[in-house]
């Protein structure tokens, strides 16, 4: 064997990850994305460190565009800027990025942000000649003047402009001359845009592959240009009211590379003229769209026969029949994911027709299908096996033995749904087989208690979303055995478990994912329970305490210090007065805030904490406070992007969940 070459270290104080190469600590910084906390510590151990975290990092979402000569220069080889955290990103803003990152640039998303104009993009598209991608979606004030600006980004590839309502054809011919490399456009609710503006894009820009027209007012003329793009892979033409069988008829000439078609609310077509589909663009179609649409008949169903690489089909809020459901089940043989998401007409006859043919089916969503039974649920864990994804809210029909069968029949499991049914212990020790599961909702479901929720804590241990609200039987002994049990854990609501106390947040906060916390209502969590979960659980971005009645002021300063990545919060009804808010000011993340009670606060208060929180973006308070709030004060802070709710309602006394269930409108079969 040939003798490996060995390293002497002579020197004590050799630092041995000087002998390892830039590449190989960029893979070990690799496995650190999905913490930012984790990769600033890295940071910190030393020069060198440091200096390899700042050439390592790629992508930056800033909290201030104040910081931004800053961060660049901390940062000189970033590629993507998201910019989504900050509302106000103005043209002297852009031009720092333009100037800063000139050769590296290839992303930015202004998606959330406003006060830029035609100057700023005109600056970004001519010095960063690498940018590919940007995301303009909801810069309602974008002219077309904004738009012949950026065509001097040659090389961009994707580009987002949903709800630019605003830009008109020209705007968007001038894009179609300039950006000849696009790949992706997004023009949902871009008003403005009609037929010869779609029609020139899909002229000049020949490597479009991604092409949404939601809500546009196009009619079928400009479909036969879209229809001849070689490459074109997804079509969204979502609330497009013009589209009916004529406009439909047009696929007939083909469009051989098409994947996904989605006509959402196209309320105006019929099997007619799906059956064009089958005859154009059928053979590589794989997803297909039809939500609040057509009925779903035996014509519909077979108008799908010649589409033979089929795999999902979406038919939510629709009318369906047996025969429809049959037909589909019968001609479309790659079926792997279907969505009858509260349609009508949904039956035993109907679903056991589809499941009994597609032993592969992967995922499936009955939610609110009022009308099956034990029947289908028998039928489904029999004969689907491999399925990853169930959702059935508000099943009322089925029965409580129903779940023990998906236990035993779909252990492949990773997301399930059975928010408000008649799911008990018994079902739920079954569930826990489905170790692959992450993410279970049981909302509503009254039947349950501690016992069953333990049970899920010993065998699903990959959970990373449980739902829990208003289960009123569940304790600190399931919150318990759900943090040991599922370390991983980011996400768990337990509003309106009114037995739930600091015990249970204390074992939460091992769960050092947590990220969103709901509790509203739960009364007997106190401070001491929030300092718990603030120290342990970094991660927290959303936490809602509302109604929790005996957290005070106390909670508020564990939460400032430990949890800074804290972008949104509720302290309504809370005892949090004037002192607690301002201690909250110091998270420099904070976007999102609730607070609708009165009692321990002032308007001199809440005036200061507006003004410290530097990122706020949104707010909702009592409708006390506007009149008294300055209002040079409240155009101030909107002016820095925030947005105010007010509202005025009184604090209720919590009712029973059964009352809940009636208000809602859904079944209450098993509690009189």
């Amino acid at each position: 064997m040939k003798k490996q070459k060995t390293i002497e270290i002579s020197n004590t104080n050799t630092n041995l990850f000087d002998l390892i190469s830039e590449e190989i600590i960029f893979i070990f910084l690799d496995f650190l994305e999905s913490n930012p906390v984790d990769k600033k510590s890295f940071s910190l151990v030393c020069k060198s460190f440091y200096e390899i975290e700042a050439k390592h990092r790629k992508s930056l979402k800033p909290l201030r565009t104040e910081y931004l000569p800053a961060i660049l220069s901390r940062y000189p080889d970033v590629t993507h800027l998201d910019f989504t955290l900050c509302p106000v990103v103005t043209d002297s803003s852009i031009a720092v990025v333009s100037n800063a990152c000139k050769f590296n640039l290839r992303s930015v998303n202004l998606s959330k942000s406003m006060f830029f104009s035609a100057t700023g993009l005109l600056n970004l598209a001519s010095n960063c000649k690498s940018l590919v991608e940007i995301d303009l979606s909801n810069a309602t004030n974008l002219r077309d003047s904004a738009l012949q600006a950026l065509a001097e980004a040659k090389n961009l590839e994707s580009l987002r402009l949903v709800r630019c309502k605003m830009i008109t054809d020209m705007g968007i011919g001038c894009i179609a001359v300039g950006c000849r490399k696009l790949k992706l456009i997004d023009l949902k609710w871009c008003l403005g845009i009609g037929d010869l503006g779609v029609e020139l894009i899909a002229v000049k820009c020949a490597e479009i592959r991604s092409l949404d027209l939601s809500f546009l007012p196009i009619t079928e003329k400009c479909l036969p240009s879209v229809l001849k793009l070689q490459h074109l892979e997804d079509l969204v033409l979502e609330g497009c009211y013009g589209i009916d069988d004529d406009f439909l008829a047009t696929f007939k000439y083909g469009c051989k590379s098409l994947k996904k078609l989605d006509m959402t609310h196209c309320l105006r077509s019929s099997h007619f003229g799906l059956s064009f589909l089958s005859n154009g663009v059928g053979e590589h179609l794989q997803e297909l769209i039809l939500s609040y649409g057509p009925p779903v008949t035996l014509d519909l169903g077979c108008s799908l026969r010649n589409v033979p690489a089929l795999q999902t089909i979406i038919l939510d809020h629709s009318q369906v029949t047996f025969d429809g459901l049959e037909a589909i089940g019968n001609v479309c043989v790659s079926l792997r994911e279907l969505s009858l998401r509260k349609c009508l007409g949904v039956t035993d006859k109907g679903l056991s027709s589809i499941v009994t043919k597609h032993r592969d089916l992967r995922k499936l969503d009955i939610t609110c299908c009022r009308e099956i039974t034990y029947v289908s649920i028998a039928y489904l864990t029999s004969c689907c096996s491999a399925l990853t994804s169930l959702k059935m809210e508000s099943c009322v029909l089925v029965p409580r033995e129903a779940f023990v069968l998906i236990g035993r029949g779909c252990r492949s499991l990773e997301e399930l749904d059975l928010t408000d049914n008649e799911v008990d212990d018994e079902g739920l020790k079954s569930i826990s087989r489905c170790s692959q599961l992450s993410s279970l909702k049981l909302g509503f479901c009254l039947n349950i208690t501690d016992e069953g929720v333990a049970q899920v804590g010993f065998g699903c241990s990959k959970l990373i979303e449980l739902d829990l609200y208003r289960c009123t039987y569940i304790t600190d002994v399931g919150i318990s055995a759900i943090a040991q049990g599922c370390p991983g854990l980011e996400m768990i609501n337990i509003a309106y478990c009114q037995d739930i106390t600091d015990h249970s947040l204390i074992s939460l906060s091992k769960c050092l994912r947590l990220n969103t916390f709901e509790s509203r209502g739960c009364r007997l969590i106190t401070s001491l329970g929030v300092a718990a979960i603030s120290v342990g659980c970094k991660q927290l971005a959303k936490l809602d305490i509302k109604k929790c009645s005996n957290i005070d002021d106390t909670g508020m300063i564990p939460l400032a210090h430990f949890s800074q990545n804290l972008r949104q919060i509720n302290l309504s009804y809370t005892k949090v007065t004037d002192v607690g808010l301002l201690t909250l000011a110091t998270i420099s993340c904070l976007q999102s805030l609730t607070i609708l009670h009165k009692i321990g606060l002032t308007h001199g208060g809440i005036a200061t904490a507006l003004l410290s929180f530097g990122g706020l973006t949104k707010a909702k308070l009592h409708f006390y406070f506007k009149s008294l709030l300055p209002e040079p004060l409240l155009k101030h802070l909107e002016t820095r992007g925030c947005v105010f709710q007010w509202r005025d309602k009184t604090l209720e006394d919590e009712q029973d969940p059964v009352y809940w269930k009636l208000i809602l409108g859904v079944g209450t079969k098993s509690y009189f």
